[in-house]
C-alpha cells in the first residue's frame, strides 16, 4: 500500500501525519528522522487495526503542488 504523508516544519522539529489513517502521527528532529518514524508509525497503526479486527483503510488521499505567481 502507498499512503500519502504530510510533513510539516514545526518550531524546533518536524511533524508528520497520514490523512488516510487518523491518529497516525509522529515527530522527528530532521526530515530523515520523521520519514523513518512515520514508516514505523504506519506499520504499528496497521498492525493495531488488524489486531483489533478493524478494516484497513484504503489509501485515497493524493498530494499535488500548485504553483502560484508571487
Amino acid at each position: 500500500m502507498r499512503y500519502a504523508v504530510v510533513i510539516e516544519k514545526a518550531e524546533s522539529n518536524y511533524a508528520a501525519y497520514v490523512p488516510d489513517l487518523p491518529g497516525c502521527v509522529t515527530t522527528g528532529a530532521t526530515v530523515e528522522e520523521v520519514e523513518a518514524n512515520i514508516r514505523e508509525a504506519i506499520e504499528l497503526h496497521l498492525a493495531g487495526l488488524r489486531e483489533d479486527g478493524q478494516p484497513i483503510p484504503e489509501p485515497c488521499s493524493s498530494v499535488e503542488y500548485v504553483d502560484i505567481a508571487a
